[in-house]
Parts: structure tokens; sequence; C-alpha cells
């Protein structure tokens, strides 16, 4: 059975530790960052109901005038923030219990957002394993982006003239990910197992019933622009912090040199440097190089380890990619407009 990207950081294959990747885990759990932060959990979690709950009831409140728009956004800020805690519920970063870390999950994935769990979880679990590796990374396969010339060169038809665009329509493609989001995950139900099949599906439509039973405190025309508003703002919120990770930096070879867990994750990785308005609008994920070596370290844990991480990889000699913002967006954006120049110079 195939063990998960947290698994397999906790307690690396012997191919994969080596020398270098060890001594740096030896260090992390010494200093308890690996521990639990139930509390810190339970407060997020919990203000975060208590927000949606509030917006939701301001829309029932003020359905009926146009101001009602003025919610959509912070109501996208806050899927936002959901979205970020069903990804650490993924990673085993709030609680070891898989059955308790799976109804978080559920809840907030399925349930207030309409995105599958187990979708998800087996893409992210995939790309967590081999990063950027064009052969068995998800997040690289050739669909609407590409990311290597080669693929590049194989687009034909209205995909040719995406991938010759793909830099500069990439934010604008960000605002249909919310949507895009929710059609994969009922697609995914068909791969999956009869009893999880039942409980995602059920809780899917539900979502789908809760928020078309909210957009009825709304006219037809408010309705309409509400959700696209909220859909869109919310893809591009998720689309912003996805974005600096992983685009423009290392791609393994396939048929190269087979690189360890340390190396592998590291290389493929970019920071992005802030402050606390950093961690809170990237949802920690500013600390990708961390966060990739340690899947299931909690959130707050990740800025602590950062300096460990940085003197390890300065000690071994391992390039550690560390940017500000604008720049990683440029440095992703830079690298999907070259992979599209052999279809421009043709």
């Amino acid at each position: 059975m195939p063990q998960t990207a947290a698994a397999v950081a906790e307690h690396p294959p012997r191919t994969a530790v080596g020398s270098e990747f060890t001594p740096l885990l030896r260090t992390v759990k010494g200093q308890g960052l690996l521990d639990r932060r139930h509390g810190w959990y339970a407060l997020g979690i919990t203000v975060n109901a208590l927000a949606l709950a509030a917006v939701v009831v301001g829309v029932v409140l003020i359905g009926h005038s146009w101001w009602v728009l003025l919610l959509a956004p912070l109501l996208a800020v806050l899927s936002a923030r959901t979205a970020f805690i069903g990804h650490d519920a993924g990673h085993s970063q709030i609680t070891g219990n898989r059955s308790a870390s799976r109804l978080i999950g559920l809840v907030h994935a399925n349930l207030l957002l309409g995105m599958s769990y187990s979708w998800w979880n087996d893409k992210h679990n995939r790309h967590h394993a081999n990063p950027n590796h064009i052969d068995k990374d998800p997040d690289v396969a050739a669909d609407v982006l590409v990311f290597t010339s080669e693929q590049a060169r194989s687009r034909a038809g209205f995909r040719r003239w995406l991938t010759r665009n793909q830099a500069w329509l990439f934010f604008p493609l960000t605002l249909l990910e919310g949507i895009a989001l929710k059609i994969y995950g009922f697609q995914d139900l068909r791969r999956q197992p009869p009893r999880e099949r039942t409980v995602e599906g059920l809780l899917l439509v539900a979502h789908v019933a809760a928020y078309a039973t909210l957009l009825t405190s709304m006219s037809v025309g408010q309705a309409l622009a509400f959700a696209a508003l909220h859909q869109a703002l919310f893809g591009l919120h998720l689309g912003m912090a996805f974005a600096p990770n992983h685009k423009g930096m290392e791609m393994p070879d396939p048929e190269g040199e087979r690189w360890g867990h340390l190396r592998r994750q590291v290389l493929t990785s970019r920071n992005i440097r802030g402050g606390a308005l950093t961690d809170w609008f990237l949802g920690g994920l500013n600390y990708q190089i961390e966060h990739h070596l340690f899947p299931n370290m909690p959130r707050p844990h990740l800025r602590l380890a950062q300096p460990l991480v940085r003197a390890h990889c300065r000690e071994l000699g391992i390039p550690y990619a560390e940017t500000g913002l604008v720049d990683s967006y440029r440095e992703a954006l830079r690298h999907m407009y070259e992979v599209g120049e052999p279809l421009r110079s043709k």
C-alpha cells in the first residue's frame, strides 16, 4: 500500500534518506516541531466557522439589496481559509487521528466548499511524493496549462493558442478555479469505493443545496452576480496562494539521477518572504520548502523550522530558493512564458 507524503517525511525510506535528511529530521523532532497544535487549530477552526456563519446571516438579512455584493469578497477570503484548513487536515497537521482528520476534511472541503476531500488528497499526495516530476506529479501534467517545452510542442488547435498565451491568461484562468474544483470533485466520485462515494457525494450535494438556498435570499440578478464574484475571487485567492510554490523551479529528469527526499523537496520548491500578513494570506504555504519536507508539521511551526532548514541546506551547499511575493509571480509567469516560446516563434 503506498505511503502518504506525510508518512514518507516522518519515516523516509532508506533509499531516500542517505545522510542528508536524517540529521535535519532528528533536529526538528528534538525541538518538538512535529508535535500537534490542537489548541491553535481549534481556535482557528472556531473563528473561521463563526465568521462564515456571520457572513451567511448578513447575506440573508441584506440579500434584497445590491449591497449584499460587498459580502462576496469576504466570503471568498473565508472560503480560502476553509480550504487551508482542509489542506492541513489532509496532511494530518491538525491531529494524528486519521478518522478525525478525515471528518475535519470532509466538513471543510465537501460540505463547506463543495470540493471532494478524497480527490484532493489523492492528487495532492502524489504531488508531494514527486513534486515537479513530469511523469509522476499530476500538478505538472499537460492540461489547460503546460510546464515544459516538450508539452508545448504537442499542442494543437485551441490548446495551442492557450499555451502560446498562458502566461497572460494564468490569473484570468484562476477565476474559474473555484468552479473547476467542484466539477473535479463530482467527476472523481466514480473512482471512489461505494461507501466513500456515498458519503462524499451526499456532502457535495448538501453543499450545492445549501449554497442555492442562500442565493434564494436575493433576486436572480443579484444571485448570479454574487455567485460569480464569490467563486471568481475564491479561485483567484487559491491561485495566488499556489502559483509561487513550484512554477519555474527545478524539474527532475525522469531519466537522470534519483534525488533523495531532501533534494527532491528543496530544489523543486520556492519560499516567499514576508511577515504575519503573508503567512495569513498564503495559509502558511509561503514556507513551501518546510511544508514539503515535513508535510505533517503544524502550520504555526513552519516558520520556526525555516532557520533550521535554511542552515542545513547552506551547510550541504543545496540552493534554498526564497523570494518576495511579487517576484515569485514574476518568476512563475516568466517560466510559463518561456515554455510557450516554441509556439510563438513559428
